[in-house]
């Protein structure tokens, strides 16, 4: 055989080799999350691998199961307790029930006001009572979502067709930063656990693990897609995400028709 021959051989089994090694890196992890402090199981904890965009939840027993890879990174989450990364080892895949111990959180009470509009149980006159949101929405032939623009005058419209009229600033100033982390809005929004997650969420904290960005990149982006600031402050982070994934998609549209 011609040494050409041999080292095309060669170079095919290699690949081939390699090809086989990746696919079997992925491989699913079985393990337990524990109270640092009881060293007592945790259900309903929920864990996401940030680098397959793929979550789950702890039985009753603390057990749980995922898929990962060496290296991916594991998020754990759960009310009460500090959040806590876990980067995955040969030894996770090698001994089963792996203990992950969160640590819980001392928090400070502070004064509760049960009824601060001063709510009678009436309905018709707590209606007069209760606040109003002073944010109004617009919306854009050809767009299938509305946009907020604060508060009702001429310049939130010109703000608004602003933004919508300028996506190349849009994609410089905002999306442009991270690319790559913004195409992960799709799968965040397929996966059920992740979603059932950031709708218990209003700090931010899981959206920035994520689509690494900072909590400041998010604001921004809501800011220049024209959510009002009512909207930013109270919105749980599944509708923080599901906001910018309609502007993100809004502006991938736009920009094609450039």
């Amino acid at each position: 055989m011609k040494p050409i021959s041999i080292i095309i051989l060669l170079f095919i089994s290699t690949f081939s080799f390699a090809q086989e090694e990746e696919i079997l890196e992925e491989k699913e992890i079985k393990a337990i999350v524990v109270n640092a402090q009881t060293d007592a199981p945790m259900g309903s904890v929920h864990i996401i691998n940030l680098n397959k965009v793929k979550g789950t939840i702890t039985k009753d027993d603390g057990e749980f199961t995922i898929i990962a890879s060496v290296d991916d990174i594991l998020y754990f989450s759960y009310l009460g307790f500090k959040s806590q990364k876990i980067r995955v080892t040969n030894d996770m895949f090698k001994f089963e029930n792996t203990k992950i111990a969160l640590t819980e959180l001392a928090y400070a009470l502070e004064e509760v006001i049960v009824r601060p509009y001063q709510l009678t149980g009436y309905l018709e006159i707590d209606v007069k009572n209760a606040p109003i949101n002073n944010a109004y929405q617009y919306s854009i032939s050809g767009l299938s979502v509305g946009y907020e623009g604060g508060n009702k005058n001429p310049s939130a419209v010109t703000k608004v067709l602003g933004a919508i009229l300028n996506p190349a600033d849009l994609l410089r100033n905002l999306f442009g930063k991270q690319p790559n982390q913004m195409k992960k809005l799709r799968k965040i929004k397929e996966d059920d656990q992740i979603r059932d997650l950031l709708a218990s969420k209003f700090d931010r904290e899981v959206l920035m693990e994520l689509l690494q960005i900072e909590k400041l990149d998010i604001q921004d982006i809501l800011n220049n897609c024209n959510y009002s600031k009512s909207f930013i402050k109270t919105a749980n982070d599944l509708q923080i995400l599901d906001a910018i994934s309609s502007c993100y998609e809004d502006f991938k549209v736009l920009n094609r028709k450039k």
